[in-house]
This record gives C-alpha cells, sequence and structure tokens, in this order.
C-alpha cells in the first residue's frame, strides 16, 4: 500500500490493495472504515458467521483462506454508538443481483484480443478523428419474447454488429456500475467497481468491450463521482459518520435527489475515486468516461435555496474542492491514457471545461453542448411558420461552437419525463414528422462538433424511452420507420467517409458562413472544411416549402455536385435531386460565384466541388484589347456606319 498517496488523496491504484483478492490459498480482505469500534468479515466461505479484522490507521485486513471466486460476503462493522451494520465492500468487483446486496469475490484475469484496436487508437490525434456516438441502456435496448434482457454475450453478439452495420464509431453506456433500483437507470451506484450483475459477470463485460473493439466500435461509460445513493449497504454514512459524503449537510446532501455528495476534500475519497475512474480504463479497456451532473459539483448552490448552502472560503458559490479534484482525475487519467475520452456533462457557462489544466482549464477533452440541444430542440418543435421568428435559436450555437470541444447530444434525457419523443417532438403530419427528423439530423452531422444519438432515435421510436421494455422494434415493419432507420444508417456512413464533417471540429478553420441571415425563409448555409482544403457545403430548409432559384453563393468557379439529399426518395422523401450545376458568375452573399438550386421542403443538402474551372470574367470597357481584337471590330464599326448611310441599319442582309 502506498500509504502517503492514499492519505494524500493521490493514489490512483487503491483497487489493487483495498477489497478482496486472491492469495495461493483464499483471499485477502482490506476495507478502510477509519471510525469503526470493530469490523468483522462474513461469508460464504465462513457459513457467515463473522471473522473478525485487524486495524492499522483506519485500515482493516483479514485473511479467509476457505474463500473461493464467486462467494458472497459482507463486512459487519461496529459503530462508534454500538450499533452493528453490514456493509457491502466499497472495492468488491462483483455483486449479487438485486435485490441482494451482498458483495461477491471474482477474478480479473481476461486474454484481450483486442490489439489492432489499441495500435489505431494511435494513427490520428483523438480530437481529429470522426465521433458519432450511440447511446445506449443495456437493459432496454431490445430483449427476448418473456420480456428479459439479454446479457453481455447477447448483447455483444447483436448490439456491436448493429452499432458498426449503422455507422457509429462509439457506443455510451448509461452507467454499468452496480446499483439496486432499476428506475434510476444506473445514475444512484453503490457498486463503483462492479460491473452490473444484471447482465453477467466481470469477465462476460470485458468480453463484452473486446467484441466490441473487434469491430472497430469504441466504448464510453457513464460515470457518477458526484453523488451516491443512502442504501443501507453502501457509501452513506459508512462506518457510523460521514466517511464518504461530507459532514455538514449543507454541503453533503443533494435535497432534490435523495442522494449524498462526495466530500472532495477527504484524501481517502479522492483516492477511491480517481483510482475506480483509472480502474475501468485498465481493467475493462473502456475508451471513454462521461462524468455525469459536472455541474452539480462545481457549484455549491446547485439546486440549493438560500440558506441551503455554505459560501466557499471567498464568499463565491465555486465548489473550489470539487474544481481541484476534476483537474487532478483528469491529469491522472491523461498521464497514463491519453488517448482517453473524458467528457464532461455540463449545462452552464463554466469556462475552459475543455481545455487542459495547464490552460486553467477543468481538463476534460469534451463537453456536451446542452445549450445546442435545448436551442435547437426548442426550434424543431415550433410550427414552421414560426421559425422565422426565432431564427436565433438556430444559429446561435456557431457562434460559441469553438469556445469548447462540444458532442452534440441528442440524450436519454430528452425522451423521457413527458418530454416526448424526438419524432413526437416535431410538429405536422405523420410525412411531415419524417421529413423534420431528417432534416435534423442533417443539419446535426454538419454543425461542427462530435454527435450523439439515444438508441431508438434511428427509426422512429414514437413513445418516449422506457427502461422496463425494449425498443419498439415492430415499427421496422412499417416503410417510413424503414426508410428512416436505412437514413440515418446513411447519414452516419456518408460522416464516415468525408473529413470536412469531423476532422477540423474545433476551430473556425473548419467552418465558414455562407448565408445565416435568411430568416423569412428559414435558410442557412455554410462550409465545412478539413485539414487539406477539401470542402463539403451544407444547405438547410427548415420550412415545408419548396424553394426553386435559391442562390448561394460558392467560393470556387467550377462543377458542383449534390452528394447527400435527405429528400432523396429511398429515405421516404420526395425525390427532388439537384444533380450536377455549374456555378456562374454572379456574385452572392460576398462571393463572386453562385449556385442555384431547388430546395425541397423540409430539407438539407449536402454539395461538393467535382471540379475547378479557370475563372473568365468580362473586359471593363477601358481595359486595352488586344489588336487583332481591336481591327475587328474597327471594321464592323466601319460597316454599320454604312448601313445606317444607306438607311438601311437593323434590317437583314
Amino acid at each position: 500500500m502506498d500509504r502517503g498517496a492514499f492519505f494524500g488523496g493521490t493514489w490512483c491504484a487503491a483497487a489493487d490493495w483495498f477489497g478482496a483478492h486472491p492469495l495461493e490459498k483464499g483471499y485477502r480482505f482490506r476495507l478502510w472504515a477509519p471510525h469503526a469500534r470493530a469490523v468483522s468479515l462474513a461469508g460464504d466461505f465462513s457459513g457467515w458467521e463473522p471473522m473478525e479484522m485487524t486495524c492499522r490507521d483506519g485500515v482493516w485486513e483479514c485473511v479467509a483462506e476457505e474463500a473461493r471466486a464467486y462467494d458472497s460476503y459482507k463486512f459487519c462493522l461496529t459503530q462508534a454508538d454500538g450499533k452493528r451494520v453490514w456493509k457491502a465492500d466499497p472495492y468488491a468487483f462483483h455483486t449479487a443481483t438485486r435485490p441482494q446486496t451482498d458483495s461477491k469475490l471474482a477474478p480479473l484475469d481476461y486474454a484481450w484480443q483486442d490489439e489492432a484496436w489499441q495500435r489505431s487508437l494511435a494513427e490520428k490525434p483523438l480530437l481529429e478523428r470522426p465521433l458519432n456516438i450511440y447511446e445506449v441502456h443495456l437493459g432496454s435496448w431490445r430483449r427476448y419474447a418473456d420480456g428479459s434482457p439479454f446479457d453481455y454475450r447477447k448483447l455483444a453478439d447483436e448490439l456491436a454488429e448493429y452499432v458498426s452495420d449503422m455507422g457509429y464509431t462509439a457506443v455510451e453506456l448509461m452507467p454499468v456500475t452496480e446499483y439496486p433500483l432499476d428506475a434510476s437507470w444506473g445514475y444512484q451506484c453503490t457498486g463503483y467497481f462492479a460491473p452490473t450483475s444484471r447482465y453477467g459477470t466481470p469477465k462476460e463485460f470485458m468480453e463484452f468491450v473486446d467484441r466490441f473493439h473487434q469491430a472497430g466500435i469504441g466504448v464510453i461509460i457513464d460515470w457518477v463521482p458526484a453523488h451516491f445513493p443512502k442504501d443501507a449497504c453502501g457509501l452513506y454514512r459508512y462506518d457510523g459518520g460521514p466517511c464518504y459524503e461530507y459532514a455538514d449537510p449543507r454541503k453533503g446532501e443533494h435535497y432534490e435527489w435523495g442522494t449524498c455528495v462526495f466530500d472532495y476534500a477527504r484524501p481517502e475519497v479522492r483516492s477511491f475515486l480517481i483510482s475506480n475512474a483509472m480502474f475501468w480504463l485498465e481493467k475493462y479497456h473502456v475508451d471513454g468516461i462521461r462524468v455525469d451532473a459536472v455541474a452539480s459539483m462545481l457549484y455549491l448552490d446547485y439546486n440549493r435555496r438560500d440558506g441551503e448552502w455554505v459560501p466557499n472560503q471567498y464568499g463565491g458559490k465555486e465548489n473550489l474542492e470539487a474544481v481541484d479534484f476534476l483537474k487532478k482525475l483528469n491529469e491522472a487519467v491523461f498521464a497514463s491514457y491519453p488517448k482517453t475520452m473524458m467528457i464532461a456533462e455540463e449545462s452552464t457557462s463554466w469556462p475552459l471545461v475543455s481545455r487542459p489544466t495547464s490552460m486553467g482549464g477543468l481538463g476534460f477533452n469534451y463537453k456536451w453542448n446542452m445549450g445546442w440541444m435545448n436551442d435547437m430542440l426548442r426550434y424543431m418543435s415550433l410550427d414552421p411558420l414560426a421559425r422565422k421568428y426565432n431564427h436565433d435559436n438556430l444559429t446561435f450555437s456557431f457562434f460559441y461552437a469553438f469556445s469548447e470541444n462540444y458532442v452534440l447530444p441528442i440524450s436519454h434525457d430528452e425522451v423521457v419525463h413527458g418530454k416526448g419523443s424526438l419524432i413526437n417532438k416535431m410538429p405536422g403530419e405523420y410525412e411531415d414528422k419524417f421529413a423534420s427528423v431528417r432534416t435534423f439530423l442533417g443539419y446535426m452531422m454538419a454543425h461542427p462538433g462530435k454527435k450523439l444519438l439515444f438508441m431508438g432515435c434511428e427509426f422512429g421510436q414514437f413513445k418516449e424511452w422506457d427502461f422496463e421494455s425494449g425498443l419498439d422494434w415492430l415499427l421496422l415493419d412499417y416503410e417510413s420507420h424503414r426508410m428512416l432507420k436505412h437514413f440515418v444508417g446513411s447519414l452516419n456512413h456518408f460522416y464516415l467517409e468525408n473529413p470536412p464533417l469531423w476532422e477540423n471540429d474545433f476551430s473556425w478553420e473548419g467552418f465558414s458562413w455562407i448565408a445565416h441571415d435568411d430568416y423569412t425563409q428559414s435558410v442557412i448555409c455554410f462550409r465545412r472544411i478539413d485539414h487539406n482544403g477539401n470542402e463539403l457545403i451544407a444547405v438547410c430548409n427548415f420550412n415545408p416549402v419548396r424553394r426553386d432559384n435559391y442562390r448561394i453563393g460558392v467560393p470556387v468557379h467550377g462543377v458542383y455536385t449534390e452528394v447527400f439529399n435527405t429528400d432523396a426518395a429511398e429515405f421516404g422523401g420526395g425525390g427532388i435531386l439537384n444533380g450536377t450545376l455549374d456555378s456562374e458568375l454572379k456574385p452572392m452573399h460576398g462571393l463572386e460565384q453562385s449556385l442555384s438550386l431547388t430546395l425541397p421542403p423540409l430539407s438539407v443538402l449536402y454539395f461538393k466541388l467535382k471540379k475547378a474551372k479557370p475563372v473568365r470574367k468580362a473586359s471593363a470597357p477601358w481595359e486595352k484589347k488586344p489588336a487583332a481584337s481591336r481591327s475587328k471590330s474597327s471594321a464592323a464599326g466601319k460597316k454599320s456606319a454604312a448601313k445606317k448611310a444607306d438607311g438601311q441599319a437593323g434590317s437583314p442582309e
């Protein structure tokens, strides 16, 4: 044990010491419980008779020679007031399946076969790679006919193939850290080091990740260091007093959620949390960690009324201890795993969330763009006739798009609690809703930033997401839903094949407006540009009106090809296409060349320059003409004058 690091809050490998670890005979158990008067261990291996543990510096230890893999166990703690409580192991690698709360012994040895995947991560800088995330709740993606959820192996068989075929680059799993209450979706965790046993064993989850890597798909997990529940078996008042949580309830509780806040000032708690993040990267080879509810960590007054929070030492509302913890967390992760995606779900204007700590940032490399999400879902839900009065909802995000490294999220939070599914947010008749979803996703794919879409949105799930049942896959029996799924898959693959859409996501060098001010017709158009100067032009019509002879400026004289159209008949659209077009020397939008387009109702069109042509400008009157040209012109003039003299000007020869 690195006691200095653990008690100093910097130990990144606490799980290698605490918890249960195999010996040549049996297992050794260790537990941090500084306030306990006594601690004993009991489990299957002891017939649930308590075995006394010895203590040094608040760390309790014993060996159980009869312990075997997959035995259940718990700790019995005698608190300062003499009360005895049974607790699960905070560092347990496996747990019994709810409603049972026992910890379980589990080996973590596994023969990984993802070497090719790991090598591929070094081929290109992380931020310059495509990232298109499919967010999944494992228990409700797909289920057996009897309603039971798939296990890790069945999910690996079907989900990995589905995600790959659909053209996504990564899955994001809603929390798989063990949790007792299904309705919390995993966000009230009791087993931070244990993948939930609902779907299998730790080794089976390792195989799940491995199979995704072999299919070329990254795996991101949701992680919840912001709070934990008050379940009796868990971290709450673990040894009889505040241990993992702040002692002062004004800092240590989220009253609205009924949960406790980690004490980020306590070194042992920081070591626990940092070690936990590192554990998932090391033992399970996950590629990214999306940190939940970062805003609730940063602000002392988060969801609290006056009198329910304590200002920091400077009188401010910032939780300086949490800020420091997040910086140390990200520094530790990137020091050992530099290709990791550290993604903050942060909904405020806190500056530099996705900038390195050396620049004064929090150290994440991505941040969810919650402002974009709220603005666009509001905009898309409006009657199209009202959109011209809300054009700023459509355009505002572009003006701050490069202040952070953004992920554009349409997540589970947007399709629950009466908010309606994505397709049901769209106004109009049945066909209009599908056209609006295609338009929204086409625009989203061209907008700077990485992408995230929640499961079911890709085929038009009409009802809200329900964690207790599988997605409505029967909808694919209907042509409109099949066509929408085909559209999303085609759009995803188009995204992968076109670097202008992802290579330069976080700089003005990768984006240029053509026109953002046509609010009366609800049309915007812009350019996306990769590192080699290759361009893609996006034209977005958010009105259910066809626009003929709609002219846009283009940067180069030449032949342009429409390479993707959300209104294509194969996607369920009207089939109004533009094909190949020559630019004209007609200035528009500050550019000398322009194209005349037909914009289908509710559509997004992508264009590429197929062939550049030399620009031929008409000569100005004062420019000197070549001699031959002057001679010809002079002769023509004399002939014309002669005709006029004969009274024959303008008559046929």
